[in-house]
């Protein structure tokens, strides 16, 4: 089996994923285009050597409808030979691309794929393609599933995690990414949008956040049906412990290492060990755990051989849940700060947390990284990364 390598790395700053957000005014297709040119720039090859575009986007409809990768791939001026197409693993779907390059390009069909992603959540609302599961699932679901709110509520309930706990992680969040944006750290990652020149760092970031100041704010998921349901639930989800809603895309170059060194590339991370699970539907965000329980046993690595852990921060209870699990060290989850700080743009968030992980390894020296991603409907990918 071959070997897959990170030759390049990218993303957009992230925008308030509403009407007047940074990048409210881009069309999602130019978004992720962008990155597409910036990321065989930076690169310095013929975008006719690329092999394949493969694009995560969780919501694929409206303005991200009709394969979008294709039409980002078009736009960036790519030679229509390029094919591109584009899958939906919900907030996973950018790390699922990640792996099919790879496992492209390791069983040897191809040496040059693109992994990307892209989501405008304020060109296409949260759950605007939602169309209902179908009588078989609602028979074997009968009380009917959660949205991902209240499953944030019982998770934090089951791991027996506190508001204060929660809020304090949230604060924590914004104060690394605050940090890592005031010490140059995400400089080398983040590629301006041509049509956004105005957006120069991620807009969601509040380095003032306090978990005093959090505390104040209402629980957002909190309803008389919910409550009828979950009785012994102990409200405590807000917008302050939470991932904002953003827009924004980010992009990888995945080679084989031998094509790498043949074009005269630095092999910056290769690919070390994958999975995906699924979990529970309705506790829904808890998949993270088997599938990080899966990757570390396919690795033949143990939790404190990895040196960064990127554990997508959908809502607090998610990596403090994870972390507790696993006994891992907190000084190396999510170190530049997560998606409660940095935004959630659902079908990018994959790569963008390969992008950062990647970066923040070549800046601290570290050699290994684990990435994982709670998924809508329970499933959860996993990726380990080795700095090369």
């Amino acid at each position: 089996m071959g070997t897959a390598v990170v030759v390049e790395a990218v993303r957009t700053p992230v925008g308030k994923g509403k009407a007047g957000g940074g990048l409210s005014g881009v069309h999602p297709a130019d978004l992720l285009a962008g990155q597409l040119v910036a990321l065989v720039e930076r690169a310095g090859i013929d975008p006719a050597l690329v092999e394949d575009v493969i694009v995560g986007c969780a919501q694929q409809v409206g303005e991200q409808a009709g394969n979008i990768g294709r039409n980002a791939v078009l736009g960036a001026g790519f030679p229509e030979s390029v094919p591109s197409t584009t899958l939906n693993r919900q907030c996973g779907s950018s790390q699922q691309a990640a792996a099919f390059a790879a496992q492209a390009v390791m069983a040897g069909v191809h040496d040059v794929v693109i992994a990307a992603g892209v989501e405008s959540m304020s060109a296409v609302p949260i759950g605007s393609a939602r169309a209902g599961a179908g009588a078989r699932h609602a028979a074997r679901y009968p009380d009917g599933l959660v949205n991902q709110g209240i499953s944030a509520e019982l998770v934090a309930q089951r791991w027996k995690l506190d508001r204060d706990e929660l809020d304090a992680y949230s604060a924590e969040s914004h104060r690394r990414a605050a940090a890592t944006w005031a010490e140059g750290g995400f400089d080398a990652e983040v590629v301006a949008v041509p049509e956004a020149p105005d957006l120069v760092t991620d807009e969601t970031v509040r380095g003032t956040t306090t978990a005093e100041g959090l505390a104040g704010l209402r629980p957002s998921f909190r309803t008389d049906g919910a409550v009828a349901r979950f009785p012994d639930v102990d409200w405590k989800i807000t917008p302050g412990n939470s991932s904002p809603l953003t827009d924004g895309a980010s992009a990888v170059l995945v080679m084989s290492e031998r094509r790498a060194v043949e074009l005269g590339l630095r092999p910056r991370a290769r690919f070390h060990a994958f999975s995906v699970v699924g979990d529970d539907p309705l506790m829904m965000l808890t998949g993270p755990i088997p599938a990080t329980h899966a990757v570390l046993a396919r690795s033949g690595l143990g939790i404190g051989d990895i040196d960064a852990y990127e554990v997508n921060e959908a809502f607090a209870p998610v990596p403090l849940a994870w972390a507790r699990e696993f006994g891992a060290d907190p000084a190396r989850l999510n170190p530049r700060g997560g998606a409660i700080a940095l935004g959630h743009a659902l079908g990018s968030s994959g790569t963008r947390l390969l992008v950062t992980m990647l970066h923040h390894l070549e800046a601290t020296g570290g050699r290994y990284g684990l990435q994982t991603m709670c998924e809508a409907g329970g499933m959860a990918n996993a990726t380990i990364i080795e700095r090369l």
